[in-house]
């Protein structure tokens, strides 16, 4: 990272981990799009004379609107994208179409039956990657807006990596405001014991990188594991310093490293 604004500086690096530390993006994508679609059906049938709207984009409406944010905001992007006008409801409403809050469960309930059948495992770059970190003496934590994260980390059997992990549940507890804001990292940073201003954040989310922005971090790395320029540009705009495609690109730059 030689030549980027605090590069040098760098004794800490907090990653997002649906997508970065785990290949679990397509599973919450396959969620919100059966609770969308299963939404847009109903609210279509309610409503005479509405015009039925295409289905969920899995892909680009995902990341340009749900990935990273916490599932109430998640919801309530998409649905104003849409023009569709909800109550926000109550963070208890049952799984269902009535209400911000009713979408956001039915994300939940999807997602929940998906993990019974299916494994979310690490990229092959994270275990390397992390060891290098440790052995350098750099600070690690892992922070999602998913309330799963830390039960998917010890699945995966990386949990024992991290100085901290601050999941969905846990942000909730504490009353740490999803991103765009910072709230998450600035918090994960505080537990290393480490200023902002000597931390990295790692993201592959654009509200990711653009939290990481916010909260005034030392280095905010983009993770774009598709190699997709679009994707790599969109990035950068938000503020991404870096992008990059593995996490032990990074390796060598970092300070204390191996080289």
């Amino acid at each position: 990272m030689s030549g980027l604004r605090g590069a040098s500086n760098v004794r800490a690096v907090v990653f997002d981990t649906d997508g970065v530390l785990l290949d679990s993006a397509s599973l919450h994508a396959a969620a919100w799009k059966a609770a969308f679609d299963g939404c847009l059906e109903v609210l279509a049938s309610g409503a005479s004379g509405r015009e039925r709207q295409p289905s969920f984009d899995a892909d680009g409406e995902y990341r340009r609107l749900v990935d990273g944010k916490a599932r109430f905001d998640g919801a309530r992007a998409f649905l104003e994208a849409r023009g569709l006008a909800l109550p926000a409801g109550h963070a208890d409403d049952p799984p269902g179409c009535a209400s911000v809050w009713a979408v956001a469960a039915r994300k939940e309930q999807e997602f929940t039956q998906m993990l019974r059948t299916r494994a979310v495992p690490s990229f092959p770059d994270v275990v390397p990657a992390l060891d290098a970190l440790r052995e350098s003496g750099t600070g690690c934590a892992a922070v999602s807006a998913s309330r799963h994260a830390r039960e998917l980390l010890e699945a995966a059997g990386i949990h024992r990596r991290f100085e901290a992990v601050i999941d969905g549940g846990e942000a909730t507890r504490l009353g740490l405001s999803g991103k765009p804001d910072p709230a998450l990292f600035l918090e994960a940073a505080s537990r290393l014991r480490v200023h902002p201003r000597n931390t990295a954040v790692v993201e592959d989310a654009l509200a990711g990188v653009e939290a990481g922005r916010r909260g005034d971090f030392c280095l905010v790395i983009g993770v774009d594991r598709a190699a997709d320029p679009r994707r790599a540009a969109a990035l950068a705009d938000r503020g991404a310093d870096l992008v990059v495609r593995e996490l032990t690109e990074l390796i060598g730059d970092l300070p204390g490293a191996p080289p």
